[in-house]
């Protein structure tokens, strides 16, 4: 199983540094393949005042750094274009923003990067059509159709974290699951699908009671990994700290989601 977790942004080093190595029981199991999430920019806030992060270069050293320490494989977000090269030198995975799932540019560059691909669902996206941004990247690396087959070949996965439910509510549609694995691997993300956007005046609101439960549910249904946003203190996190799990939650949950994961196989 993928296990996808780490803090929203990169706040400091420190902080960034006591994260990781709260993750180190989930990193360190045999069962799961690892992968350390933390944003240089949070490119897409709902207020011009709210915490964004260092920037790339600095961004990218203080990851480059966890890598180091702590040997683990990395994810981090791209906004803009020429960001998925320099990104690429540092981390593993390239992620493109729920919200930017269809621009065609920032696929293309991200997939000739050679980095993993994660495209996360726009909250507005059928999920079907999806496929169309999976073939973007796979026809970039010189593949010819959207299967769960070819984006494995070709290091493309799908991250599904709910759909606009009104204003200011998100809701997970667990059938967007299993029709996205027909055409690639898919991580459900627990914590932004428990997003409240807008829903704090100014910036975004939600529950994180609620997404190991959605998490269980996703993990019955079917999926290849989970992301979760982890903070050792979520409630001074400076970004979706309503949302973000403490790491012995996360650490438990991963255990759960493998028993799951486990009695499904051995029941088919």
């Amino acid at each position: 199983m993928i296990i996808i977790a780490g803090p929203c942004v990169i706040e400091n080093d420190e902080i960034l540094e006591e994260i990781a190595e709260s993750l180190k029981p989930i990193a360190h199991n045999p069962q799961i393949d690892f992968y350390f999430k933390a944003s240089f920019d949070k490119a897409n806030r709902t207020s011009l005042e709210s915490f964004r992060g260092p920037g790339i270069e600095r961004g990218l050293e203080s990851l480059a750094g966890i890598k180091k320490k702590f040997g683990y494989k990395l994810l981090t977000d791209i906004h803009e274009t020429y960001q998925a090269k320099l990104a690429a030198q540092v981390v593993d995975v390239l992620q493109i923003p729920a919200f930017l799932c269809r621009q065609t540019d920032l696929i293309v560059e991200a997939a000739k990067s050679g980095a993993m691909v994660n495209i996360k669902k726009g909250q507005f996206m059928n999920p079907r059509d999806m496929q169309y941004s999976v073939l973007k990247a796979i026809k970039t690396r010189g593949g010819a159709e959207a299967s769960y087959e070819q984006s494995q070949k070709y290091r493309i996965t799908l991250t599904e974290r709910g759909s606009s439910f009104g204003y200011g509510n998100l809701v997970v549609d667990m059938r967007s699951l299993v029709i996205m694995r027909e055409f690639a691997p898919v991580i459900f993300d627990a914590t932004h699908a428990v997003q409240m956007p807008g829903g704090a005046g100014g910036k975004s609101d939600g529950d994180s009671r609620f997404a190991p439960i959605l998490a269980r549910a996703a993990s019955a249904v079917g999926i290849d990994g989970l992301f979760a946003e982890v903070h050792t203190n979520p409630k001074n996190a400076l970004s979706d700290g309503p949302n973000m799990l403490m790491p012995e939650v996360l650490n438990e949950l991963t255990q759960e989601l493998l028993e799951i994961t486990n009695f499904i196989q051995k029941d088919k």
